[in-house]
């Protein structure tokens, strides 16, 4: 157990005077300005990775705690209320302020069957908060169930885009129709994927009717690139508002598949494309692990681009089935499939070398970085402010900071004082180890065992956990895992410590030709060879989403 030391209180020593003037004058004089900076920067470094591992690469959450109000931006409006402790507090207040509480009240006055897809999961919702929540007033932590994944998906896609492009009101006329909701429903999730994995969205005019284009187009702010962005969904009667006019029949998820990715790609488009298609279809899982529908949509997708694809067309398709509505009161699952389609060297099987498979990772970073998004689209931030659960909301934790001192009272007769300066965890036993060093210089580890909330607020954040970002020692999956993690941890190494490496290879004068990236990957790669002794498959997107 350990416990920071205020500099006003008396010191754990037993000294009778106060921490500042007894074991804080000390520390505060061992510690260089230099180092102090140092601290600070990894410090909020760690603070903006945490924000991001839950907020995503959009725009930041603004907010404010005023006096009992608590204040949120969203775009150029100001909300406020005295009740929101969390986030999805806030955010189960702005849908209904979206939608309106006219519209809202008219569609609960109709039977439950009669009303719109939205108003019986509002019915769902409240529900399972009755169920899930034994006291409104107080914070809590809650399973994620299908539910949660429709209601508070939802209100957190309407937010993201009204906060980082606009939420026009014609996607919200369409929402509340029945016969459109369910294709602005799949564009809004889409939207909201590409907002956490850093794209700006630029909205087209829909209300050109001489004009067919895409749903909207997004912008890379890590490379720079445009992209043009369609999205599709299967209708099935009976499902997200359809009927038997508009809706076909369910079973045989690929059905649509081609008519889908036809009608995306007769559209023109000046810049790649990237093509979204949901097969609504239910969740089944085969015997290993995957989506029975998984291989026959590669298969599938594989035949168009052999047979069917016009020369010079390519486009990055992802296949998804967000299942949300099939399971509400299941552990909800979104499976995405990408595929370079006209782009062999995108998400392909085979066998080359781990460098080779990275640099075709980096050379297709945007659309990794869309499947990575998309296995997180189930996080949702509690927090207002992106810290931590456990810092917000004031709850019990054992969490220590690289680089901060402590009065650890578990160790001695009367605790002793150090300045953490590493911290590793056992992920198995869930307990941590924590390297300090005495005010007498001496260092010392010592072994903590995790509560349950900790180690999971721990694996979620693990590589910023301890206050300075890093990459974790968990056990690699596979050998490009593996390389993955020394290309970071070797990212500050000097070229001339590498070529002092390989001093004596019989390459050293082509590896002395090499730019530093290639250079690098060369030594990973090397280091990597030497530990599995065998040659890796390249990198897969295949993931598939959990809370």
């Amino acid at each position: 157990m350990s416990a920071k030391t205020g500099r006003n209180d008396p010191c754990p020593c037993g000294s009778g005077t106060k921490y500042k003037r007894c074991h804080g004058r000390i520390a505060s004089h061992r510690a260089a300005p230099p180092v102090d900076l140092r601290r600070i920067l990894d410090s909020r470094a760690a603070e903006e990775h945490i924000r991001r591992s839950q907020q995503g690469f959009g725009r930041p959450i603004i907010a404010a705690k005023v006096r009992d109000y608590q204040l949120v931006a969203v775009g150029n409006t100001v909300h406020w209320a005295k009740t929101w402790k969390t986030f999805a507090d806030f955010l189960g207040d702005y849908i209904k302020k979206v939608f309106g509480p006219e519209w809202g009240n008219a569609e609960i006055a109709k039977p439950f069957e009669e009303r719109h897809p939205l108003m019986q999961w509002y019915d769902a919702y409240c529900r399972y908060q009755q169920r899930m929540i034994p006291k409104p007033s107080e914070v809590s932590t809650t399973t994620v169930t299908g539910i949660v994944a429709c209601w508070l998906g939802m209100a957190y896609a309407l937010y993201l885009l009204d906060h980082n492009a606009e939420l026009q009101a014609r996607l919200v006329h369409r929402l509340k129709d029945r016969a459109n909701f369910q294709g602005a429903y799949y564009e809004l999730i889409v939207a909201s994927i590409l907002i956490r994995a850093g794209f700006t969205l630029t909205l087209e005019d829909e209300t050109d009717p001489l004009t067919k284009h895409c749903e909207f187009a997004a912008v890379s702010r890590e490379t720079g690139k445009r992209y043009w962005v369609e999205a599709k969904m299967r209708s099935i009667a009976g499902i997200l508002g359809k009927t038997d006019a508009d809706g076909g029949q369910d079973g045989k998820p690929l059905s649509r598949l081609v008519r889908h990715l036809n009608a995306a790609l007769k559209k023109s488009a000046t810049d790649e494309r990237l093509i979204f298609i949901d097969l609504n279809a239910e969740p089944h899982m085969g015997a290993d692990n995957k989506p029975t529908w998984f291989e026959p949509a590669v298969d599938r997708l594989e035949r168009y681009e052999a047979d069917e694809l016009d020369a010079g067309v390519s486009a990055y398709v992802f296949v998804t089935n967000i299942a949300f509505h099939r399971q509400l009161d299941r552990e909800p699952l979104l499976v995405v499939a990408p595929f370079g389609l006209g782009i062999p060297d995108f998400n392909r099987p085979g066998t080359m070398r781990v460098s080779e498979a990275y640099r075709q990772k980096m050379k297709h970073i945007d659309a990794y970085r869309i499947a990575e998004s998309a296995v997180k689209y189930l996080r949702f931030p509690s927090t207002f402010d992106g810290r931590l659960p456990s810092e917000a909301f004031g709850t019990p934790s054992s969490r220590v900071k690289i680089g901060e001192t402590y009065h650890f009272t578990n160790i001695g007769e009367n605790g002793t004082i150090g300045t953490v300066t590493a911290a590793s965890v056992n992920e198995p036993e869930k307990t941590v180890y924590i390297g300090i060093t005495l005010s007498d210089g001496r260092a010392q580890i010592l072994r903590q065992p995790m509560s349950d909330a900790d180690f999971a607020e721990y694996t979620e954040f693990r590589d910023a956990y301890f206050g300075r970002v890093g990459p974790v020692t968990s056990k690699p999956k596979d050998a490009f895992e593996l390389f993955e993690w020394f290309m970071e941890t070797h990212k500050d190494v000097p070229r001339e410590k590498i070529l002092e490496r390989f001093a004596g290879a019989p390459n050293v004068d082509a590896l002395k030709a090499m730019s530093d990236a290639d250079l690098r990957m060369e030594y990973c790669e090397a280091i990597v060879g030497a530990i599995v002794q065998v040659a890796p498959p390249p990198p897969k997107d295949d993931s598939k989403a959990k809370p």
